[in-house]
């Protein structure tokens, strides 16, 4: 379970480099950004299929799982591009990222599961160092006349814990599935720019390699280190150790040099790192198994 957590939170890591990508990715509009992205997704799970063939005789996939893949990784693009049109980004990115709480209060729902205080404290721990840092330290509001912008936000952490639990449910389903569920993705994305917006490609080579690199990493390889980690590894420290990708992203920004270190980071920083220590405490302070006796 710790190796299929670290993989999960590989994903945490790769999202991280989501802000960075992005706004080296030029003036593409989202949903055409996405349906390129996705395609590059595709492509991984492709190769990976090749490299690594999955194994033993192929099982028919039950319709709601494709229901469950796709709705997951195309309902949240879609409401969080919608949000972010409708809303202030500050406002509707503290209702989005309300999806890592809404994981592991989920999660005592799922079988075999059990929920302790120590899950909920290190959760609100990180959900409060997230909004010290998407806030900058400073206040927000809610106007009612940005009421579609909030709901569609809400949409969007719904629909991704909603993935994420439901993902454990059907943990016998192999995480190559995934490949097929960006592919979706990338079609719906694409039809939703045909409708939506303006065409507008990257405007240099470096534009297009971040472009590459959001469809590698953030929005690729990511969504299949995050399928292996819920129906696999331990879902309510993901849940908390997914708050650290607005830190780690925040983090690689100063890094670049496209943000400076402030007082917020820093506290953000500790209530992050703490809220995830406090949820893993089972994981860390799991005593060792006494060895065998020889025979």
């Amino acid at each position: 379970m710790a190796r299929a957590t670290l993989i999960g939170f590989s994903a945490v890591v790769m999202w991280a480099l989501l802000a960075l990508f992005t706004a080296g990715s030029g003036a593409v509009p989202p949903f055409l950004l996405s349906a390129v992205c996705f395609s590059v997704a595709t492509l991984v799970g492709l190769f990976m299929r090749v490299v690594a063939p999955p194994q033993g005789p192929a099982h028919p996939v039950p319709p709601v799982v494709w229901l469950i893949g796709i709705a997951g990784l195309f309902g949240y693009h879609f409401f969080y591009f919608t949000a972010l049109r409708n809303a202030p980004a500050v406002e509707a990115s503290l209702i989005a990222y309300l999806w890592p709480l809404l994981i592991v209060l989920g999660s005592a729902l799922m079988p075999g599961e059990r929920l302790g205080w120590h899950h909920i404290a290190g959760a609100l721990f990180g959900l409060a160092g997230t909004a010290l840092i998407i806030t900058k330290g400073g206040g927000f509001s809610f106007e009612s006349r940005y009421a579609a912008g909030y709901a569609a936000a809400g949409a969007c952490a719904f629909f991704w814990s909603g993935y994420s639990l439901l993902s454990r449910r059907f943990d016998a389903v192999p995480t190559s599935i995934v490949t097929w569920f960006c592919a979706a993705t990338a079609v719906l994305s694409a039809l939703c720019h045909l409708g939506l917006e303006e065409t507008v490609w990257p405007a240099s080579t470096g534009e297009w390699l971040n472009v590459l690199g959001l469809g590698l990493l953030p929005v690729g390889g990511a969504f299949y280190a995050w399928d292996y980690g819920v129906k696999r590894g331990n879902i309510q420290v993901l849940g908390v150790a997914s708050y650290a990708a607005p830190l780690l992203s925040t983090l690689i920004l100063i890094a670049a040099g496209s943000a400076e270190p402030t007082a917020s980071i820093i506290a953000a920083c500790l209530l992050i790192t703490f809220g995830a220590a406090l949820a893993a405490k089972n994981m860390i302070l799991r005593p060792r198994q006494p060895e065998a006796d020889a025979a």
